[in-house]
């Protein structure tokens, strides 16, 4: 579960400060006051918790990458189908009729839009399946955690399971409260605390997928001795 903190200024309540003024108007627009009342007194808490869960919600769509598998198929047209092959440090791949075609950094679905528009000559049905035969990548797992390191994973990874990839955690010093990914996005850095120790105790959440490069950081408990 991802905590987020935010900032409420004032100690205010807007309802209860209103209160004179929405008995007055009940009294001459009981309609307006309902829809005043409606808008004034929602909580903010629960966009922010919104928010939270969409950011750890699925896993985000695949986006190729050197190394990767991919194999091609045209139904309608076997004869253009491919054996898989591996995208190359150059981000391409070679595909008959067209040659060379840049397909890292692409979706999936984006590489099959692109070459159904480059095929459409020689297609008979509008139709190219882009199958991810494997795709690995790495994350890394450090402080108190068995093994910390590197982990490589073929399939979508959460922060939960590259922790057990690294041997567990080290529970006699673990703040499994406190469990940080560090990701760089946009040229910054950018942390989300995990609570696991909810999570291992049965309560319902949804799992934080990792994204290549991730690195995950198993704090210390604080101790006075």
């Amino acid at each position: 579960m991802m905590t987020k903190s935010t900032a409420i200024i004032g100690d205010e309540n807007p309802c209860g400060t209103r209160a004179k003024f929405f008995h007055r108007l009940w009294k001459l627009h009981p309609v307006v006051l309902m829809l005043l009342m409606f808008t004034s007194c929602q909580s903010p808490t629960s966009q922010y918790e919104n928010a939270a869960q969409q950011a750890i919600g699925r896993p985000e769509a695949i986006r190729l990458r050197e190394g990767d598998v991919v194999r091609i198929t045209f139904p309608g047209s076997p004869n253009l189908d491919t054996q898989p092959q591996q995208v190359r440090r150059d981000g391409n791949i070679a595909l008959p009729l067209i040659g060379e075609v840049k397909v890292a950094g692409m979706t999936p679905t984006e590489l099959e839009k692109e070459l159904v528009t480059r095929y459409s000559s020689q297609l008979v049905s509008k139709e190219v399946t882009v199958t991810v035969v494997s795709s690995s990548y790495v994350v890394y797992v450090t402080g108190a955690v068995l093994r910390p390191g590197k982990v490589s994973s073929d399939h979508p990874i959460s922060a939960l399971e590259a922790i057990m990839e690294a041997g567990g955690f080290d529970y006699s010093n673990a703040n499994l409260k406190k469990v940080t990914v560090i990701r760089h996005e946009g040229g910054q850095a950018r942390n989300y605390t995990l609570n696991l120790k909810n999570t291992l105790k049965g309560v319902k959440s949804e799992p934080f997928y990792l994204k290549p490069s991730d690195i995950v950081y198993v704090p210390v408990r604080f101790s006075w001795f």
